[in-house]
């Protein structure tokens, strides 16, 4: 499958179907360490998503992705709505409108992670969505220079981003609410983290559809 507009389409499909599928466990995983609303908040803000980009017909992988950051931005609560809404955003100004590369690939991951820094003031290993995003994107960018396929590239992110959510237990909160609770946070999985990694992988998972 090409990383055109109806790959675009399918991904948010995707994201919104494991969102939901996972909300009760991302509701567990923020209420250990959070306020408790991040599943909650994500599958309204998913939902809702894929019913105006119905009622909108996209057609360019840019419309799609500056549909989903808008109304990310506007009905999702908390910290999520607006780090989601800056990442697809930036990722929609970094795509290729029609149809995806490799590069284009890492460049609009790339853009996302910026975006996510540059609204919540993260960094790597401080137990928050960038510790998904920032080895996704090294992981894109390795599969990317290797001559991978677009599809091998994301599928290189979405395991890196895995593998990143899963590395934030054992750490110590630093950023954000979970570091209100310091030593505390530490045997947990960061939320915001395992989100990200359900919708890096649903992206890899709507080229195989």
């Amino acid at each position: 499958m090409t990383l055109d507009t109806a790959w675009a389409i399918k991904w948010m499909r995707n994201v919104q179907a494991d969102i939901a599928a996972q909300r009760e466990y991302l509701i567990d995983l923020d209420r250990a360490i959070g306020d408790g609303d991040h599943g909650e908040n994500l599958d309204r803000g998913f939902t809702h998503t894929i019913s105006v980009l119905e009622n909108e017909a996209p057609q360019t992988v840019q419309e799609v992705l500056k549909i989903v950051a808008k109304t990310l931005m506007s009905t999702v609560g908390g910290a999520a709505g607006p780090l989601y809404g800056t990442a697809f955003l930036r990722a929609a100004k970094a795509v290729d409108p029609h149809e995806q590369t490799a590069d284009t690939v890492v460049t609009f991951l790339q853009a996302a992670l910026e975006g996510i820094q540059a609204r919540g003031k993260a960094e790597e290993g401080e137990k928050t969505m960038v510790d998904a995003w920032a080895p996704a994107v090294r992981a894109a960018r390795t599969a990317a220079e290797a001559g991978q396929s677009p599809q091998e590239t994301l599928k290189a992110a979405a395991q890196a981003a895995h593998q990143g959510a899963a590395d934030t237990q054992p750490m110590q909160a630093t950023k954000g609410r979970a570091s209100y609770l310091g030593e505390r946070s530490i045997g947990h999985l960061d939320p915001g983290a395992v989100s990200s990694a359900l919708i890096l992988n649903a992206a890899y998972a709507a080229t195989e559809e």
